[in-house]
């Protein structure tokens, strides 16, 4: 871990990720953006041992994180996290990193976040995407080893798409994900950096091809200031550009779809 955060030595630190986020879109019409953002990817059981200052948590502040963002919106997402896999047979004993947007001057909207499960020889147990749109309507997929396998970073892992997020596609076909991490398994480690590539197929094979990278800090007083002046109002400016590329793709003629009732089970695996 870096030595510029005190902490317990070795004591995995609350990091934060600046970079890219693109988005194409291959037909019928090309359609493709990339914008910068930065995210948080917090160690959620050494934050529940022990608070960091860095991190504002359920509480207001310049960026923060709050538990009610989250699963099924309680106060402990954590607690969430591991009743959903302890329902689905599957156990997490290590640490469990979220992946997600902080809230910026108390407003947050998360298209998707990711928690990785660990296990205690620090395995991946499970990872869950967790995916809101704009109706105020939440899901998640439920991504687990299959029988006898295991999962790993650089894996391709598949999710059939069961949930409305935008107008412009049809609720059907799959996600595949892929969750790349150059820091050797040590989050935080020197020159870490994060990507997740998220594209979705249909019936006619790869319609939309999207991702989100960062390089890896820890999480200090100067590196927020850095993210929350180079990326001012970010939150609010992710739901601007949902509206402003949804009117460009109207003025492309793109065919709407409406929107069906969420799926009764919160949980897709």
């Amino acid at each position: 871990m870096s030595p510029s955060l005190p902490a317990e030595s070795g004591a995995p630190q609350p990091l934060i990720g600046i970079g890219p986020v693109r988005h194409t879109r291959l037909r019928p019409v090309r359609h493709a953006f990339a914008y910068r953002s930065y995210f948080l990817l917090l160690p959620m059981r050494r934050l529940a041992a022990a608070p960091v200052p860095a991190l504002r948590r359920n509480r207001f502040g310049a960026i923060a994180f709050h538990d009610r963002d989250h699963g099924d919106g309680r106060a402990d997402a954590l607690a969430w996290f591991d009743e959903l896999l302890a329902s689905e047979g599957l156990r997490a004993d290590g640490e469990v990193w979220l992946h997600c947007l902080p809230r910026v001057l108390g407003y947050a909207f998360k298209p998707v976040s990711f928690w990785y499960g660990h296990r205690a020889d620090g395995s991946l147990a499970a990872i869950v995407a967790e995916v809101n749109n704009t109706f105020g309507e939440r899901h998640c997929y439920l991504l687990a080893p299959p029988p006898g396998g295991r999962l790993a970073f650089g894996q391709t892992l598949q999710a059939t798409k069961v949930f409305h997020v935008s107008p412009f596609c049809a609720v059907g076909g799959d996600y595949r994900f892929r969750f790349l991490r150059t820091d050797l398994g040590a989050p935080g480690a020197p020159g870490g950096r994060t990507v997740v590539r998220v594209d979705h197929h249909d019936a006619d094979g790869a319609l939309l091809q999207t991702s989100a990278a960062g390089e890896l800090a820890p999480l200090t007083p100067a590196r927020i200031r850095q993210a929350f002046f180079g990326v001012p109002l970010m939150t609010l400016g992710v739901v601007l550009r949902i509206h402003w590329q949804a009117l460009q793709l109207w003025l492309k003629r793109l065919p709407l779809f409406r929107k069906p009732e969420p799926p009764r089970r919160f949980v897709t695996r």
